[in-house]
Order: C-alpha cells, then sequence, then structure tokens
C-alpha cells in the first residue's frame, strides 16, 4: 500500500509529521509527501498523488484561517476533493482544522494533533481493516473532540 499526503505550508502546526507518526505507528505503508501552499492546492495535489505516484488513498491536511474568505476557501477546496476522489475512484480523507475552532493557540496545536491522528487511525482502518469501520457505524465517532455516542439507545 501506498499513501499520500498533502499539506500546506498555510498550515500553523506541520499535521503532516502527526500522520506521518500514526500512519508508521499503524502499518507499514509506504508514505509519500506533497506540500503545497494552501487548502485551494490541495485537490490537485492529491490528484497527482493518486495518478502519478500510485498512491491508494490520500490525506488532505489543510489548516483555513478565522475568516469569511477562508471559510469559503476552505468548501471550495473541499468541493474540489470531492470532485478528485470521484475522478480517481479513490479516497481522499479530507482533516481541515478550522483556526476558529479553537480558544487559544495551545487548544489549537492539540486539536490539530488529536484530528490529524485519529483520521489517520481511519486511514488504516480503510485500508487494512474496514470491518472496524463497519463496527463503529452509528457511534458518533468525531475526530479530535470527545465522541458524541449513539442516540436511541
Amino acid at each position: 500500500m501506498k499513501i499520500g499526503i498533502a499539506d500546506t505550508n498555510f498550515a500553523r502546526y506541520d499535521m503532516a509529521r502527526a500522520a506521518i507518526k500514526e500512519l508508521k505507528r499503524g502499518c507499514s505503508a509506504e508514505i509519500v509527501r506533497y506540500t503545497v501552499p494552501g487548502v485551494k492546492d490541495l485537490p490537485v495535489a492529491a490528484k497527482i498523488l493518486i495518478e502519478e505516484r500510485g498512491c491508494d488513498l490520500v490525506m488532505a491536511l489543510g489548516m483555513p484561517g478565522p475568516k469569511p474568505i477562508d471559510k469559503t476557501c476552505a468548501h471550495e477546496a473541499s468541493t474540489g476533493l470531492i470532485m478528485a476522489q470521484l475522478m480517481t475512484n479513490t479516497h481522499i480523507i479530507e482533516v481541515f482544522i478550522h483556526e476558529d475552532e479553537a480558544e487559544s493557540e495551545k487548544e489549537l496545536a492539540t486539536l490539530a494533533e488529536r484530528r490529524t491522528r485519529e483520521h489517520a487511525q481511519n486511514v488504516i482502518k480503510l485500508l487494512y481493516y474496514p470491518e472496524r469501520l463497519t463496527r463503529e457505524a452509528g457511534t458518533g465517532q468525531r475526530e479530535g473532540f470527545e465522541d458524541a455516542g449513539r442516540v436511541g439507545y
């Protein structure tokens, strides 16, 4: 297996480092990193990782800012990532940390680390242990924050 990591230098936290560390801890896949300037560059980076570098799955890591224009850019990037998934028939796991999700820089760093690692764990499950994802269906899993839990039980 080969896993692509597309990240940005706009991000204020090295999310790729966290992802790579977690992936190496949980699987033996080859990891290919491709860093681009910002979130709107992630769709083509992911597509290149899939089509030209032979990745079986890509994690797209970004940290949009708190302003309305940043929200718009994040939405556009997300739409592009969905299009790239459909064009390549390959999973691209979007991991965005919005700067306004945390009240302090320390909390922002903790959120970035935790969400990225938890998504990396999902990548491992998706590629190697899909039955584990099925067992977790409907359990209110949340990456980066406490899980929401089931309802109606």
